[in-house]
């Protein structure tokens, strides 16, 4: 492991379930001496991404939020989904919370909703916490537009998952199922990552027709008539070719998918896993 990556790794370590840590108990957890750990936390508080907290721990650093700034405001896809998501959540009569996810690592994440999280609108899927490839309308309808190797190679790792989220426990099942939502356009499911919501999704594309993301609308299930899902389907349908075309006609460089090798990437990685998330409420 080379210093990049050991300063990535410390990174790393900091997460909800464990924001704080001493330059003692990081080097032991990435391996490396504690005269080390000592010159990566120095660095990585110079640059801000660390910040001491008493006791002798350190927190993440206001590095982390200057940057989230930047992703707000430059990332294409969120460029491109904003205005699409803001005129979804008004055709739909501001009924329900508009998502914008992308692939993330092996997971999907929420990068944008409108309107802004709040307590009322509070959903499983908040900005920036990495969820299941197989679970909910917003992660299925990306797996199935995955490319076929690379479906297979999550299917190799994760049966089990892939089997607990009805996707089949065989392969010819799940392509039939994934060739299913392909064909559909958009993929709806009920409760799966909240109670009482519905989740209704359609896959978002970059250049050369490569899956980047997904935009959802997630509604309150005591709204989801027949008539209203088919309702919003045709409005989240909408949004999703709005932002193909709005990440068609960014300036070239700025609407980079993901990368064709997503699949090799993946698989390339000794330490590839779905990330261990906790349930949605």
């Amino acid at each position: 492991m080379n210093t990049a990556n050991r300063l990535l790794a410390i990174l790393n370590l900091f997460t909800v379930e464990r924001p704080e840590w001493t330059v003692e108990e990081a080097g032991k957890e990435i391996g490396v001496a504690i005269s080390t750990a000592y010159r990566y936390f120095r660095e990585l508080s110079k640059a801000g991404f660390l910040d001491p907290f008493p006791g002798g721990r350190y927190i993440l650093g206001p590095a982390v939020i200057e940057n989230d700034r930047k992703i707000r405001l430059t990332d294409p896809l969120i460029k491109a989904g904003r205005p699409a998501m803001r005129r979804l959540i008004a055709r739909s009569g501001s009924v329900g919370v508009a998502l914008l996810c992308r692939i993330y690592r092996n997971c999907v994440m929420c990068v944008h909703q409108e309107p802004a999280a709040l307590p009322e609108n509070t959903v499983g899927y908040e900005r920036g916490r990495p969820m299941p490839m197989f679970r909910g309308a917003s992660s299925k309808v990306i797996f199935a537009n995955l490319p076929s190797r690379t479906a297979r190679w999550f299917f190799a790792r994760y049966p089990e998952e892939i089997a607990a989220a009805e996707l089949g426990s065989d392969w010819e099942t799940i392509k039939v199922n994934l060739r299913r939502i392909r064909r559909a356009g958009l993929h709806i499911t009920r409760g799966e990552v909240d109670e009482g919501r519905v989740g209704i999704a359609a896959p978002v594309f970059g250049r050369d027709r490569v899956v980047m993301g997904s935009v959802a609308m997630a509604i309150p299930e005591s709204e989801a008539t027949p008539e209203f899902i088919a309702n919003i389907s045709a409005l989240v349908q909408a949004a999703a070719c709005e932002i193909d075309a709005g990440l068609e006609f960014l300036p070239s460089g700025e609407a980079q998918n993901p990368g064709p090798n997503f699949h090799q990437e993946r698989s390339s990685s000794q330490n590839v896993g779905i990330a261990d998330v906790s349930k949605a409420s």
